[in-house]
């Protein structure tokens, strides 16, 4: 088999086992932006949250250019179907436009399904903790930065939200971005691996320990 093929064959295997966890994100309801890594993050996160506090968390990551004033409240609607209350719904939306004049773009939404639930975590940790890494210069990329500030800011709001409640996760992550990329790579490193054993190398040294080129 050429290498291109293999390549080929490698990349579309790895999509196809990846997909199944994108399918079954319990708290993800649109990802325009999310690596798999990332998505199954937030639901390990979630699904702690949700199982100590019954409290839903839910996210958006969305790539539409919402244009000035665009109501995210009324957008929010669009998902209610998939959601169950109690629930705190955050949106990522880093093309939205906040202003013309300037042209600065990106907004956070955090929707809560009651002013119970809303008492529950703190509005401005939680944005910050999104838009604070997206704003920095660095060399990391937007795809990057989007991913580390949508965890970042999804657990910041998982954390508020179990110390209410007088619990501790243990999925969450610190409120460091050294450590959220850290984090990030080591997952997308490891998986890359395994499927590379799983799928290319295991089977090239079965076939030459059998005597097979």
């Amino acid at each position: 088999m050429s290498k291109a093929k293999l390549r080929a064959s490698f990349l579309a295997i790895l999509a196809l086992t990846m997909f199944p966890l994108l399918l079954n994100a319990t708290q993800i309801l649109r990802n325009d932006l999310l690596k798999i890594e990332a998505v199954q993050l937030i639901d390990d996160i979630g699904m702690e949250l949700q199982a100590k506090t019954g409290i839903n968390a839910y996210v958006i990551a969305t790539n539409e250019h919402f244009p000035e004033r665009f109501n995210l409240i009324e957008y929010s609607k669009h998902y209610e179907a998939n959601v169950s209350k109690p629930y705190v719904l955050f949106i990522f939306a880093p093309y939205a436009t906040i202003t013309n004049k300037a042209e600065i773009r990106g907004r956070v939404g955090i929707i809560p399904s009651s002013d119970d639930v809303r008492k529950l975590y703190d509005y401005d940790d939680v944005r910050d903790a999104g838009i604070d890494v997206v704003a920095i210069k660095d060399s990391n990329t937007d795809e990057d930065k989007f991913n580390i500030g949508v965890l970042q800011a999804y657990s910041v709001l998982a954390d508020n939200i179990a110390t209410s409640k007088d619990v501790a996760l243990t999925k969450t992550i610190p409120d460091d971005t050294g450590t959220m990329i850290t984090i990030l790579r080591v997952v997308v490193y490891t998986g890359t691996l395994i499927l590379l054993w799983i799928f290319v190398l295991r089977p090239f040294i079965l076939r030459r320990r059998n005597g097979k080129q």
